[in-house]
């Protein structure tokens, strides 16, 4: 677990320097900055099949649970989502320049529970096929859901008062959003898929990390050059309805706040936040080339007997608390001047450094944090099977 708990903290630093720090510069051409260009909608993506990969961890590992044990896992899980839900509905009520994950996170939970009990091969191919086809029927169905009135999108985080809109709330978290839910299981199946290995086995860390290398770098080469070489970025920009936004910064950054219909290249790249087979495999690739790497290092620092993941692996076994008391300390910062003397890389850097050593202290006292606390004991609650009278 060391390994993975460091992955998440990864992930979790990733996401907090899309949060504080331009991903763009202030400039007219909108030039990329490095953490738009090395975080954005990486840190996510790897955020969500860490949460695959513990689902695999809890339900049997390489042997998926059956029977009641599996009923009740499933249980447990509805029951941590709802636990998420909320905190990501309270969250939804603040104002802050931050698209909350949360609620989008907790449905995932719920979507995912039916593939919980499939086996390595099986969860191979429904990833394979989530992959390939959830871009295409996204991209089929976003235009229809766009046109209604009004249209079926949220442009905010969604909280307790949207329930009242249910139409917009649905669609918002399952197509149009910020984070997709039905392109987005495709992350929790490849998590999945990633759990169900021997990841103690040597080779598997390995594998993991050249093989989402590969993976990544493929995608990436094929979509930069559908839109540079073939074609592709030209065709878009004559279609796009906001042509003040330049479409080649957006295309390296984040292609979220874009309308893409009008043309079958939309498909055709793999632009952060785009939600085409591209852009999934490329962010699943890193994901999975992460999770290696970080694996392999705790390795090393098993034989070196050293933690050398401590300083991740902390903030890594309690995101839900650091994630939800970051978002909050945000918000209360939101269209209000910095304090006297910081800048945005201080503030990242405040950020950063008390999620790490609060994530540590908590480690080494052997804690768990709050809302942590909170989702196991939901689980258990969903899980406890009461004994049959004989």
């Amino acid at each position: 677990m060391a390994g993975i708990d460091a992955a998440r903290g990864l992930a979790l630093l990733g996401m907090m320097a899309t949060h504080l720090l331009p991903t763009f510069e202030a400039n007219a051409a909108l030039t990329p900055t490095w953490v738009g260009l090395t975080f954005s909608g990486r840190a996510a993506a790897l955020f969500a099949v860490l949460a695959g990969i513990g689902l695999a961890l809890s339900t049997g590992k390489q042997q998926p649970l059956d029977g009641p044990a599996l009923t009740a896992a499933r249980r447990g899980i509805a029951m941590r989502a709802l636990v998420i839900a909320v905190v990501g509905l309270a969250l939804g009520g603040l104002d802050v320049n931050i698209a909350v994950i949360l609620v989008h996170y907790a449905v995932l939970f719920l979507c995912i529970l039916p593939f919980i009990g499939l086996r390595l091969k099986a969860l191979c191919g429904w990833a394979a096929g989530w992959i390939l086809l959830s871009p295409l029927l996204a991209f089929l169905l976003r235009p229809w859901l766009m046109a209604a009135d009004p249209p079926l999108q949220l442009n905010h985080n969604p909280g307790w008062e949207d329930f009242t809109t249910s139409g917009q709330l649905l669609g918002d978290l399952f197509l149009t959003g910020y984070y997709p839910v039905f392109l987005w299981i495709s992350y929790l199946l490849v998590g999945l898929v990633i759990g169900r290995l021997a990841l103690t086995a040597a080779i598997v860390p390995v594998l993991l990390l050249l093989g989402g290398t590969a993976v990544a770098a493929f995608s990436k080469v094929l979509g930069t050059a559908a839109m540079e070489q073939w074609g592709g970025r030209a065709a878009l920009q004559e279609i796009l309805t906001d042509p003040s936004y330049p479409l080649d910064s957006l295309l390296q950054v984040n292609l979220a706040g874009v309308r893409q219909e009008g043309s079958w290249w939309w498909l055709a790249g793999s632009a952060p936040h785009s939600g085409t087979t591209l852009d999934l495999l490329h962010t699943s690739g890193v994901a999975a080339a992460v999770v290696g790497l970080c694996l392999l290092v705790g390795r090393l620092g098993q034989w070196l007997a050293l933690d050398l993941l401590l300083p991740l692996r902390g903030p890594g076994a309690m995101t839900l608390t650091l994630y939800t008391a970051h978002v909050c300390v945000v918000a209360s910062f939101h269209l209000k001047p910095l304090p006297v003397g910081w800048t945005e890389d201080g503030m990242y850097f405040a950020h950063a450094a008390l999620a790490v050593m609060i994530g540590m202290v908590f480690v080494i006292l052997k804690w768990r944090g709050p809302l942590e606390w909170l989702g196991h004991a939901a689980n258990q609650v969903g899980r406890h099977q009461p004994a049959r009278i004989r």
